[in-house]
């Protein structure tokens, strides 16, 4: 299979009944755009990419998660107004909410004192008391995706979340979400609920005070210390430090409720007036961090055959060549910073003993445990891969400079790996 770039499209007028006025982002769910209704009123709308659109699993779950999330009240949300999960390309239109987003904010001002902190985790929980109350998860709350609005903090995005992961680009044994606030239930793979949600917002907050929870570097680094290591709070004021540990349990059963955080964080508290922010186009998420590449297999083999087969391969299992499925990019080297959008939306990731493969709008990160390696998009030429043996996935990904390195990842059961092989073409789809 080749894979080109998708080129992009001109600016719809109207998507349902609404206006179009601009484009405010892209990413792996689709594109958001201003628009304003036949009243008037702003609404952001977000319109889903066509590999999703032809994807059953994920309309019938948008439908479902769409009809649940119009029910969320609440302070702190930004209420779902409309939807279409039948059209051609399904949209969703939320209120707009003027006003930077959290990450926006902290990069801008800097990191919160104890105070906001706690106004910050308040809020939070009481929008994810709004949106567990209905049945829903979010499954991806980060900075990026709340808003600082002049009226207090909004959580975005909670009517799609579940409608993505049950997508086959996000099927059971991937991940979904955004490394550093995955639990470890998410970053296993593992069916989630709420407490995975209050992790999230653990994480947040040490973000908020200036930390990170799980250090920086490779995503695969990140999710390996949120399952195995516990949180850095250093950043956090002492009196604070406590709440956020329990926030961040590795057993959900061990996390406070988003009502017991309430109490938590403002046991005594009196209404505050919440700090007023300029408004700024809000959904556009800082573009993904590069890694420079290292080689995790010395040394690297060079390719001396076409990405179909792998005669002599390094893989433990022989298969044959026409089980074996490439991904190739364009036959130029993409020019820097041109990989897809990074909206964390879309992600793959398998993990096995000792050894495991992400792959994400930043590139493919993949190899042995404390020893893996990431290639960026630009970097990219082909991924090949196959089914060696019962339950092992091998990878090749073949560089434009003409090296190719391997990794095996072993699955737990045999159905693991077929969910990997189906998953794969899809993923690499959107990014090859």
């Amino acid at each position: 299979m080749e894979h080109g770039a998708a080129g992009g499209g001109n600016l719809p007028e109207r998507i349902g009944g609404y206006i179009v006025e601009r484009e405010l982002g892209a990413g792996g769910m689709g594109t958001v755009y201003l628009a304003r209704s036949r009243g008037g009123r702003s609404v952001a709308v977000k319109v889903a990419r066509p590999e999703l659109a032809g994807d059953p699993h994920f309309r019938e779950r948008f439908r479902a998660e769409v009809a649940a999330a119009r029910s969320v009240g609440g302070f702190h949300t930004a209420p779902v107004v409309d939807a279409d999960p039948d059209a051609a390309a399904p949209w969703l239109a939320t209120a707009y909410i003027p006003g930077p987003t959290l990450s926006a904010l902290l990069e801008a001002e800097g990191p919160m004192d104890e105070a906001r902190l706690r106004g910050l985790g308040a809020a939070l929980a009481e929008a994810l008391a709004a949106i567990h109350g209905c049945g829903l998860v979010h499954r991806d709350l980060k900075p990026g995706n709340i808003i600082m609005a002049a009226d207090g903090p909004r959580v975005l995005d909670f009517g799609i979340a579940r409608a993505l992961e049950s997508t086959r680009l996000t099927a059971t044994g991937t991940a979904f979400g955004t490394p550093g606030f995955l639990a470890p239930e998410q970053a296993q793979g593992q069916e989630v609920d709420g407490a995975a949600d209050v992790f999230a917002l653990g994480a947040v907050l040490v973000a908020a005070a200036g930390g990170s929870a799980f250090g920086a570097g490779t995503p695969m680094g990140m999710m390996y210390r949120s399952v195995h290591e516990p949180p850095d709070l250093a950043a956090v004021p002492e009196r604070l430090r406590p709440v956020l540990a329990a926030c961040l349990a590795k057993t959900p059963a061990e996390r406070p409720t988003p009502a017991g955080l309430l109490d938590l964080f403002v046991p005594d508290a009196a209404p505050s007036t919440p700090a007023a922010y300029a408004p700024t186009v809000a959904v556009v998420p800082p573009p993904p961090p590069s890694y420079a590449p290292s080689n995790a297999f010395p040394p690297p083999y060079q390719q001396q055959t076409p990405p179909h087969s792998l005669p002599n391969s390094p893989l433990p299992y022989a298969a044959p060549s026409d089980y074996l499925l490439p991904h190739q990019a364009a036959t130029e080297l993409a020019p820097f910073g041109g990989a897809p959008d990074d909206d964390a939306d879309l992600s793959f990731v398998a993990v096995g003993p000792g050894s495991s493969l992400l792959i994400d709008p930043a590139g493919i990160t993949l190899g042995p445990e404390g020893a893996e390696t990431h290639y960026t998009w630009a970097e990219i030429r082909t991924v090949a891969y196959a089914a060696e043996g019962p339950k092992h996935l091998g990878v090749v990904v073949h560089l434009h400079h003409g090296t190719a390195h391997p990794c095996v990842i072993a699955a737990r059961r045999k159905s693991r790996l077929q969910d990997w092989l189906q998953d794969l073409p899809l993923i690499l789809e959107c990014f090859l």
